[in-house]
């Protein structure tokens, strides 16, 4: 049996502002792919350190917009609708991956308008870069100490103890944010980079990454409390998360198919 070793959301306290792990771990985030995107320039035809900055600019945006609009929209609208102040509130938690997903495809839509690359090299560019955000970001939900999993048997080795101050009292749940930030980041990470060596042709591992990361999201919350002010949806056991990554594998079945039909030969690098 584990237990939860009661983090500190807040890294550093200065008194008038607070430095929170949540934020930081975006930051981490966007930083390593920053990194990463910078040393692969080096090597291509398409990429320069500068586009690579210009980049990260569009995608930061993109993340942070599209990831708070996407859970309010699709998670809790009416009490936003009632507390819409609360929506600048991000040191309190509340981003969905689909929403920072949609904010990005509208990022590298404008990037293409502005630098005339390929739609589809761009997303393949980053598509291997992106676990590492998703890695730091569970981490970050899991120092924050939201997204438990569902309860967990009491002698469960794989459940995790802690204090509940909705009941009042410890309880036993799966700690899902660390599964999710195994599966969805550390090993989709290494499993597209590894795919990106065999360069494979434009297209590919975009839809390599959504069909990945859907699958790894669809599996993960059969462990995963669905939000309480949601609960279970289609068919009285799909969550939120399963229904809005369910099109994502699809598109990205799609997409890998078209790739390999219509652009071999064609590489993002």
């Amino acid at each position: 049996m584990l237990t939860y070793p009661q983090l500190n959301p807040v890294a550093l306290d200065l008194g008038f502002f607070q430095v929170r792990w949540y934020g930081l771990m975006y930051l981490i985030g966007l930083g390593l792919g920053w990194l990463i995107a910078r040393y692969r320039a080096r090597a291509s035809h398409i990429w320069t350190a500068e586009k690579v900055d210009d980049l990260l600019f569009y995608v930061a945006f993109g993340v942070i917009l599209g990831g708070r609009l996407g859970y309010v929209l699709f998670y809790n609208l009416p009490y936003y609708l009632e507390h819409p102040l609360e929506i600048f509130q991000l040191w309190h938690g509340g981003m969905s991956f689909h929403g920072g997903l949609l904010g990005v495809i509208i990022a590298i839509w404008l990037f293409h308008r502005r630098h005339r690359i390929p739609f589809l090299v761009i997303g393949d560019f980053i598509a291997p870069l992106v676990p590492l955000g998703l890695l730091a970001g569970r981490l970050g939900n899991f120092i924050n100490g939201e997204l438990w999993g569902r309860a967990a048997p009491p002698d469960s080795p794989f459940g995790m103890r802690f204090f509940d101050p909705a009941l009042g009292q410890e309880v036993v749940r799966y700690p899902t944010q660390l599964l999710e930030a195994t599966l969805e980041g550390l090993v989709l990470f290494v499993l597209l980079n590894l795919y990106a060596r065999w360069r494979p042709p434009v297209g590919a591992l975009s839809g390599a990454f959504l069909v990945g990361y859907g699958l790894f999201r669809f599996v993960v919350e059969f462990w995963r409390a669905p939000d309480p002010q949601l609960g279970y949806l289609a068919f009285g056991w799909l969550t939120m998360g399963q229904v809005l990554s369910t099109p994502m594998i699809l598109a990205g079945l799609w997409l890998w198919r078209r790739a390999y039909r219509h652009n071999r030969g064609m590489t993002a690098w």
